[in-house]
């Protein structure tokens, strides 16, 4: 199957496609999750889940100072134990995280 046209300043141009690149399927969820990232102080973050899979979750917070490859207790109402933060990016002004579950409970 062909990628659909797009139309573009330049005229018709095929569209990539993006391929689902997750191993595993993530489903919605709500309510609270927190994080506790270590260091010299530790600093709890509370935040929004918004979807979970069996090896990690995706949550919206305000902290900007997460960076990926750290690791953070967490817990929120379907887990909790230890996460890798995979990812940031930033929406409309809020943080949303990637975490990858390294221990889980």
């Amino acid at each position: 199957m062909k990628p659909p046209l797009v139309e573009t300043p330049s005229g018709m141009e095929t569209a990539k496609v993006k391929r689902e690149l997750r191993k595993e399927p993530r489903r919605p969820a709500k309510g609270l999750a927190t994080i506790c990232r270590q260091g010299a102080v530790t600093t709890e973050i509370c935040g929004r889940l918004v979807d979970v899979s069996k090896s990690g979750f995706r949550m919206a917070h305000t902290d900007t100072m997460l960076e990926p490859g750290q690791t953070v207790a967490f817990y929120h109402k379907e887990a909790s134990g230890q996460a890798r933060v995979m990812w940031n990016r930033i929406i409309n002004g809020q943080v949303e995280s990637g975490f990858l579950i390294v221990e889980g409970k």
